[in-house]
């Protein structure tokens, strides 16, 4: 057991599980987190990919001794809410930690329509349902705050705030019944689609039917007033006949359309003329696209003008069937007899499970991280919890960690090559007013202290709670570590260059020369025969922080050394510590990037450890 006693004595343990975990950034900063009688208790982490499961057990398990549980699986499946419960046990778990992924909403790219990942939100948040932790924090990049002219991150806070506290549902339920509404149809549709809101997997199949049924009666009885040959044949009679059909088959739709999102995944359909059929066909099958199908066939059939009010009334009702819970308490607002505006506010707010004024938008600069990575949180704080609405910056402006700062002490590296031991590295004396002493959360240290953001990086910042299980080392995969084949007894890891060429190098070192990847520079590229077809180069800034960290090893260009930068190197601008080995293939080519998870891609897709080590710093301050 590697956890030190005299840590853990006389603290509280917080438990909290990982969903999405990638490479463990959210683990990482948490086990950092603690309080003065409380500390985070990592019990699961999970994620799809293999390399990921690898990584976390080489990590948490090998290295320092904990029993943390791991499940490879997709939480789109079926069986993954039933195996996390079947791991978890009897266990409470406090706080649900989780960045459900990213890259079809990113700003960084090209946005893809019907994207696998846009809908895993809805698994992380079914997750959250069955749980009910004290907190949950749900990571994302900005670019979810915009997506849709920012109809998605309404979609994300009307989910969030449609989680419904149970004790609750029977005032719900009681205060419908006794409120008066337009009309008994409306009245009963309210109710019905309420009840399908409320239910769960096992019985939602008889409270959707219930609330077709009563759409369907009402239709029914409109439709005798037609002609009875236009009542059986008429097209859009028909429309809205089939459509209502459609929309009770909600779940056999769902299915297709995660079948075809699938597919689309699997084949890399992307930027081809496969996209806009598929897309087409998704479309088709969305509630959206029926309703709209079924309002425009109501305004086509000319022998309802005289039922315009029951028409409306009907389609009105039949725009229900989409919404989330917490969409409808505003119809039921605009239907009511008397005006309960005051009650019912009063109502959904004790309701709701979860408090959330807003997303949180953090910078990883400000909380020691030396990498302008902006990310969007949505703290979910169940209602017993105190409200987090900030996270407050642990790092003034001028005291931010550099690039230089970061990474300076590895620059003995060459073309090619890889080292696994430290030595010693020239100071530039230009750049030595930026060196500071810190502490371990980059925070700046006392007159004592006389540890260096790269000195923290290399003895890592657990020491305080961790006497190691295993020293570092690296593996290859999950045989190679059942068996013991892997690589140990070096002191530095992930610390290796690709070979490169003589055009790539000169192309490079003018890049460098030019400090931009701009006009003039392009232009002596193309002079020396050495242009190439990326579209982006950055040369790093020694003296400020780097851009966000991407999963491309050659997008980056080291401020000196005029080459790509290493995975430790990437890892540092992460704040990831020097004993955190990344696992696996270094690198991968082309589409199988999205398959085998390379190091690379685990180091640019996780969150920062410094950043999630405040994030945690402020749920353990706040919660009971």
């Amino acid at each position: 057991m590697a956890e030190k006693l005299e840590f853990i004595q006389n603290k509280t343990p917080i438990t909290f599980i990982d969903l999405f975990a990638g490479a463990g950034g959210i683990s990482e900063g948490f086990l950092q987190s603690y309080t003065e009688n409380r500390y985070f208790d990592f019990i699961l982490a999970s994620d799809i990919n293999s390399n990921c499961e690898l990584t976390h057990k080489v990590r948490y398990n090998c290295q320092l001794g904990l029993s943390t549980e791991f499940i490879t699986e997709d939480i789109m499946s079926d069986s993954f809410l039933p195996h996390l419960l079947e791991k978890i046990g009897n266990k409470e778990i406090d706080v649900v930690t989780g960045g459900p992924s990213c890259q079809s909403f990113s700003l960084g790219g090209r946005r893809k329509l019907y994207d696998k990942r846009d809908n895993l939100f809805l698994h992380y948040l079914k997750v959250i349902r069955k749980l009910r932790p004290k907190y949950f924090v749900m990571e994302n990049v900005a670019g979810i705050l915009t997506k849709d002219k920012g109809k998605f991150k309404e979609a994300v806070m009307n989910e969030i705030r449609s989680i419904i506290d149970d004790k609750e549902v029977p005032r719900l339920l009681g205060f419908l019944e006794k409120t008066p509404m337009k009309s008994d149809f409306v009245h009963s549709c309210i109710i019905a689609k309420i009840k399908m809101e409320l239910a769960d997997d096992t019985n939602d199949e008889v409270y959707r039917n219930d609330f077709i049924q009563l759409i369907e009666a009402q239709y029914k009885s409109l439709t005798k007033q037609l002609a009875y040959q236009t009542s059986r044949s008429d097209r859009n009679v028909n429309t809205i006949r089939h459509g209502l059909n459609l929309l009770r088959r909600s779940k056999e739709r769902e299915s297709i359309i995660n079948a075809i999102i699938q597919e689309k995944t699997e084949a890399y359909i992307d930027n081809d003329y496969f996209v806009k059929p598929m897309n087409k066909f998704i479309e088709f099958l969305d509630d959206d696209y029926i309703i709209n199908n079924i309002r425009g066939a109501f305004g086509r059939i000319e022998d309802f003008e005289d039922y315009q009010e029951d028409v409306s009334e009907l389609v009105d009702m039949i725009g229900l069937f989409p919404l989330s819970l917490d969409e409808c308490f505003t119809t039921i607002k605009e239907y009511a007899e008397n005006d309960i505006a005051e009650e019912l506010y009063e109502l959904t707010r004790d309701i709701r499970l979860y408090q959330i004024e807003s997303p949180i938008v953090v910078n990883s600069s400000d909380y020691g991280v030396p990498q302008n990575r902006e990310r969007v949180l949505f703290i979910g704080c169940r209602k017993d919890q105190p409200l987090i609405d900030n996270i407050p910056a642990t790092i003034d402006k001028k005291d931010k960690v550099t690039v230089y700062e970061a990474i300076a002490d590895l620059d003995f590296i060459g073309n090619g090559e890889e080292r696994t031991e430290y030595e010693r590295v020239k100071v530039d004396n230009r750049y030595l007013p930026q060196i500071k002493y810190r502490n371990a959360d980059s925070s700046i240290g006392s007159e004592k202290c006389h540890t260096l953001y790269s000195d923290w990086s290399r003895i890592g910042r657990l020491g305080f709670r961790f006497d190691m299980d295993s020293a570092p080392f690296y593996v290859k995969n999950l045989d190679d570590l059942r068996s013991g084949k892997v690589m140990e007894g070096c002191h530095l890891y992930n610390h290796q260059t690709s070979l490169q060429n003589d055009d790539v190098k000169t192309r490079l070192e003018i890049i460098v020369k030019h400090g931009e990847y701009n006009d003039a520079c392009k232009n002596e590229l193309r002079e020396q025969n050495v242009m190439s077809n990326k579209r982006n180069y950055t040369v790093l800034n020694p003296l400020g922080q780097s851009p966000t960290v991407v999963t491309m090893p050659d997008d980056f260009i080291h401020y000196s050394a005029c080459r790509a930068m290493t995975v430790r190197e990437m890892a540092r601008l992460q704040s990831f510590d020097d004993s955190f080995v990344f696992q696996g293939k270094r690198t991968t080519g082309g589409d199988m990037r999205k398959k085998d998870i390379p190091q690379y891609t685990l180091v640019g897709n996780a969150v920062p450890p410094l950043m999630a080590k405040a994030i945690g710093d402020i749920i353990l301050k706040n919660i009971r």
